[in-house]
């Protein structure tokens, strides 16, 4: 049953929650926004692309917001309380901690469920189409901005140079244009004026050159027999094809067997495919390397043993080896031994990138629980350290909370790389986060529930104050 206690905490959390949720995401889409600006701005992009985008980006940022915004609200909220003496009020009528949190733990229980069902269900999907998009835009070649003085290239096959545009933006003067030919020289067009449009569907700009010379040598290259024109003009047309300038789709189902794309059920069966990948390339090495290695099957005591032969002055294979044979012998053990290798290479290099795949599958079956669990570590780092610090507003919490949340994100970039580079297993990795903040939480819920004074400065002014003290008592002894 709800009591009148919960609804207080509950309706003091809930306001700050959303705001930190929304602040959050808001920071995490403009990092992305930050890193890809070069590749998205002059594409023309039009409205609906630009918020696609944003969706999609959003979408794969809620699993890391979510624990952010826990973290610092649930210090603002017990900070409110505390400095307003709410807190102490209620620990005066004997009423502990962890009774006072047990509402918001519920939430934070609620809102980890709601994190990795999100994570599962709904981040593969968007990571899919997010990479489909992203992809399709930095391919995209930039608008057409043909400039003043400049040689334009964007447009294939072609060079364009413009010596003067008129205000209207579309009267050009001295212009000077390259086609591209595998001849012996490519096209030379030069015109004194004319005007320049892109057509309404933007498929094709249209040049309308007026008063100039087109200039064409024909022939082989490797000859010295070749035609040189020269053809005058009072007016000539040319269309250039502006398709490559226009953003293409690409299939998803290109993308979708990046390990990010998939569920916790999809994921146990690609490592399950990729074991039996393994599998198979032992097992194809075994069978290219019996027949190269036949004289293993005929091993006795004595070959783990060398030891225990009877004869003890044969020191080495050459001493049984008939003279006329040995060189015959040599070149086959070579010729075995170098095939052997070669297989031993190809078969290592497969079962290296099957290892790389197997752990990129099992560090990201594991983030779908470790982004959710963070959730609720982080609570309980943020519930006691409110409480303790007394602190209201954006200032304080701001920094706590950014200071906690650098030290989970770095050691769980770490963890992350380490599994992938193989140093630690995926699971070692993925939770060390969680592994090394869990303690830190129970220490600071202890401190906590005896009223500590772990971040009060007067505290810290008195010890040293006494310290000291102390020091100046020994020197006048």
């Amino acid at each position: 049953m709800i009591k009148k206690l919960d609804k207080l905490i509950i309706k003091a959390f809930i306001g700050p929650f959303i705001a930190t949720f929304l602040i959050s995401l808001f920071v995490l889409v403009m990092q992305f926004f930050w890193l890809y600006i070069d590749d998205l701005v002059g594409k023309g992009l039009d409205v609906l692309t630009i918020f696609r985008l944003i969706g999609y980006v959003a979408a794969t940022a809620v699993p890391l917001a979510l624990p952010l915004a826990l973290l610092l609200s649930s210090i603002m909220t017990f900070g409110n309380l505390g400095e307003s003496f709410q807190l102490v009020a209620i620990k005066s009528a004997g009423i502990p901690l962890i009774r006072f949190m047990m509402p918001l733990m519920i939430i934070a229980i609620l809102v980890s469920g709601v994190a990795f069902l999100f994570a599962n269900n709904i981040i593969p999907v968007a990571n899919l189409k997010f990479n489909a998009l992203k992809y399709d835009i930095i391919v995209t070649k930039p608008v057409l901005d043909i400039k003043e003085g400049v040689f334009y290239d964007k447009i294939e096959g072609y060079v364009i140079k413009i010596g003067k545009k008129e205000k209207d933006d579309s009267t050009i003067r001295n212009v000077v244009l390259y086609q591209k030919r595998s001849g012996v020289q490519d096209d030379f067009l030069v015109a004194k004026n004319g005007t320049m449009k892109v057509t309404p569907d933007k498929r094709f700009l249209e040049f309308t050159l007026k008063d100039g010379w087109n200039y064409q040598e024909n022939g082989n290259r490797f000859s010295t027999n070749t035609d040189f024109i020269r053809l005058g003009f009072a007016e000539y047309k040319k269309d250039f094809d502006l398709s490559s300038f226009q953003m293409t789709r690409t299939e998803d189902s290109l993308f979708k067997w990046d390990p990010k794309m998939l569920t916790v059920h999809q994921l146990n069966l690609s490592i399950d495919s990729v074991k039996k990948l393994n599998d198979a390339v032992n097992n194809q090495l075994k069978s290219q390397l019996k027949p190269l290695l036949t004289f293993y099957k005929y091993s006795d005591s004595t070959w783990a043993n060398p030891a225990s032969l009877k004869n003890k002055s044969i020191k080495s294979m050459s001493d049984i080896i008939p003279d006329t044979a040995i060189t015959r012998i040599y070149d086959r053990a070579l010729t075995h031994v170098s095939s052997a290798q070669s297989f031993a290479q190809l078969s290592g290099t497969d079962y290296s990138a099957n290892e790389t795949l197997l752990r990129s599958n099992r560090v990201e079956w594991n983030r779908k629980f470790t982004l959710s669990i963070a959730c609720l570590v982080l609570f309980l780092i943020g519930a006691p350290l409110g409480s303790i610090i007394r602190k209201g507003g954006l200032g304080s919490p701001l920094v706590f909370s950014v200071i906690f949340f650098v030290i989970f994100h770095l050691l769980d970039t770490f963890g992350e790389k380490f599994a992938k580079q193989g140093v630690t297993t995926a699971f070692t990795g993925m939770w060390l986060s969680t592994f090394v903040l869990i303690p830190v939480g129970i220490f600071l819920i202890s401190k906590a529930m005896s009223d500590s004074q772990l971040f009060n400065k007067e505290f810290y002014f008195r010890f040293f104050k006494n310290i000291k003290t102390m020091l100046s008592l020994k020197k006048a002894a």
